[in-house]
């Protein structure tokens, strides 16, 4: 079993699912076992955290999404190249793109790192560390899946932004609650509270 990260890079992008990322960084904020959570949000983020979550500026954004303030987590400038999570000496155990535009895959998956978010997932691929895109995008064209085959060649984890059914999510919000769950265990953050097929 993975060693559960302490420190963990989690990166938002101009795609729709942004209640999903909002669930995600409560359940890293309450989890114990993470001492640092380096959040980073794209431009184009913003205006769909705007639309989809209400969510209005950038300087309190961890606090908006969260719902309370934050030691943990700790707000990184897109446009800042030369942030901690852009080196490899910085030790980060791990990184999640939620929701991964299909802008944002094209640009980790060919190497073009202008901002820190796709400078922090190189330095994820370079350094061998977990690296999960929870793409969103439908439907796929030929030069998507190109870029996922890429992205997955060089160590990345094409994780897609589907949620489950089969346990009868009451909600929107248990629907990307249980998401979630699934993307930190993943990173090796299991959460007790997942819902785990038994059979029939």
């Amino acid at each position: 079993m993975r060693q559960p990260p302490e420190n963990l890079t989690v990166a938002i992008t101009g795609a729709s699912g942004m209640l999903f990322a909002r669930h995600l960084l409560i359940l890293a904020e309450a989890d114990r076992r993470l001492q640092t959570i380096n959040l980073i949000a794209s431009d184009s983020a913003l205006r769909v955290l705007a639309e989809e979550e209400g969510v209005r500026g950038r300087s309190n954004l961890a606090e908006q999404l969260v719902g309370k303030k934050s030691q943990k987590i700790r707000q990184q400038n897109n446009d800042d190249i030369g942030a901690n999570v852009a080196s490899g000496s910085y030790p980060t155990d791990a990184m999640i793109v939620i929701p991964c535009s299909a802008g944002t895959l094209a640009r980790i998956a060919n190497g073009l790192a202008m901002k820190l978010i796709e400078r922090a997932a190189d330095v994820c691929l370079k350094e061998q560390r977990p690296l999960v895109l929870c793409l969103r995008e439908t439907p796929l064209n030929k030069i998507h899946i190109r870029n996922m085959y890429r992205a997955a060649d060089a160590g990345a984890v094409i994780f897609p932004l589907i949620p489950t059914f089969y346990n009868k999510p009451p909600s929107q919000d248990e629907m990307a609650r249980q998401f979630a769950y699934r993307v930190l265990a993943h990173v090796g953050l299991e959460q007790k509270a997942a819902y785990r097929w038994k059979g029939k």
